[in-house]
């Protein structure tokens, strides 16, 4: 492992982290990573079976660094990057792990993999409609506009990751189908429509991972947001794992420095540079060379913020997340979110009642210090708006969920608190039913008569 050295930016003597070569795999490399030899056939077996279904990548430094391979399979960043048998339901691994003994070929396995990829919600929240924005009476793909004051940019050129994690609700990105892509290279395009739309406040960059680029192509987009008619545009979000997956990004790779002089540009000319680092673990963060690489992005003006979903099998435990939140505000980072597992993949093998969710939740808020009880959740980003579990209670004699909008496709619905009937096996919000004998949320006539509108803007563009 290499030294960790505190040094200055622009210190000559900061090669003392040598520089690493990226290695990555994917599905079809699975029998070369060294440490899977030690493991039963019959786990690799199934990794197979599951990565013909749900994208796989993973590359050495993690392998080498972050999983404890005495702990496998149930360490949890080989959790979190491996495929296991049950991400998927019984009867699809029945079926695709037939096809993988007979080695059927291409043309047999395909419609296979399609459907069953169809039937595990590949865009869950509207993302390939109701929140796609529109320009000059066209539909902008690649962008997503669900909030007034926030705009979601995917660069072609990030629509990777370093590695994947095994529970991303976006993984419909990473299995080849162009269908199923979100992603754009037009800079002009998201400038232009920014312009117009003097109500964006937040751009926020993801992907895939905005961090596998090079930083002159992520020079190329947000360069531009600091032209005066783009004043408007104050806070720019940077969604990546690539302090956890690839923290070399930031510290030794050859454009490193140009990725933080651009950070330390756009502070200077007055934005809000936002890097939301995705840990879902503290062991993540115990490497000498991802604290560093969180030292030199601080450095820059930029601040750090956090978030995760709360899984099973990773996470699911008030000790992990009090000792994540302490670290990361000891690193000078601000815990900002737990999400639950949302409603797509291999959802059924992560997700968490909510009702435990909020237990786990209130259970690490009291056993951390008040700079981190800044993280907001359990937060559901589902279709109408992020929803947050904010307690059980009884009222009239009815056990009821407390729920509030944390942002919402109506701005009035933000904050206002709304309840539901207790249910110890409800995951997401649409498992939950109304409470105090209401037959419908507040907000459901509001949002369907939004879908609706949207829906036939879409279709008298096409």
């Amino acid at each position: 492992m290499n030294q960790r050295v505190n040094l200055e930016l622009g210190d000559p003597r900061a090669e003392a982290f040598e520089a690493r070569q990226f290695k990555v795999y994917t599905h079809r490399q699975l029998d070369k990573i060294a440490p899977l030899e030690q493991l039963p056939e019959n786990l690799r077996f199934d990794m197979r079976v599951v990565s013909q279904v749900l994208p796989f990548r993973v590359n050495e430094y993690v392998i080498d660094e972050l999983i404890d391979w005495n702990r496998v399979p149930d360490d949890p960043v080989f959790q979190l990057t491996f495929p296991q048998r049950g991400m998927l339901r019984p009867e699809h691994f029945d079926e695709v792990a037939d096809l993988v003994r007979r080695e059927a070929g291409a043309a047999e396995m395909k419609p296979v993999i399609e459907r069953i990829r169809a039937e595990l919600n590949p865009h869950p929240a509207g993302q390939m409609d109701l929140n796609l924005p529109m320009l000059d009476g066209e539909p902008l793909p690649g962008m997503q506009h669900k909030y007034r004051e926030t705009v979601l940019f995917f660069p072609s050129q990030g629509q990777v990751c370093h590695s994947y994690c095994t529970f991303c609700f976006r993984w419909a990105q990473f299995v080849g189908d162009k269908d199923l892509k979100f992603a754009s290279s037009e800079a002009d395009s998201l400038h232009r429509y920014l312009a117009e739309h003097t109500e964006v406040t937040d751009l926020l960059m993801t992907g895939g991972d905005p961090m596998v680029m090079k930083a002159k192509h992520l020079r190329m987009y947000l360069e531009g947001l600091m032209a005066p008619e783009l004043d408007h545009v104050q806070d720019i979000r940077i969604g990546s794992k690539s302090l956890t997956f690839w923290p070399y990004r930031f510290v030794t790779d050859p454009d490193a420095e140009d990725i933080l002089e651009l950070f330390r540009e756009l502070t200077a000319a007055g934005k809000h540079v936002a890097f939301m680092a995705h840990f879902n673990h503290w062991r993540e963060m115990d490497t000498p060379i991802c604290r560093e690489a969180i030292r030199r992005i601080r450095a820059t003006g930029a601040e750090i913020r956090t978030q995760a979903p709360l899984l099973a099998h990773i996470n699911d435990d008030a000790d992990q997340w009090a000792r994540m939140w302490t670290d990361q505000v000891r690193l000078g980072m601000i815990p900002y979110y737990m999400f639950v597992e949302r409603d797509t993949g291999a959802r059924h093998y992560f997700e968490v009642p909510l009702v435990r969710a909020w237990e786990i939740y209130r259970e690490a808020m009291k056993r951390v210090p008040g700079l981190a009880r800044t993280a907001r959740g359990p937060s559901m980003s589902a279709d109408p708006g992020k929803v947050e579990i904010q307690g059980v209670t009884e009222i009239g004699g009815e056990k009821v969920f407390v729920l509030r909008f944390i942002q919402g496709r109506d701005a009035d619905w933000v904050q206002r608190p709304f309840f539901a009937r207790y249910d110890e096996a409800a995951t997401w919000l649409n498992h939950l039913e109304p409470a105090l004998g209401e037959e419908r949320f507040f907000f459901e006539e509001a949002f369907a008569a939004m879908k609706a509108e949207k829906q036939a803007l879409i279709t008298k563009a096409s």
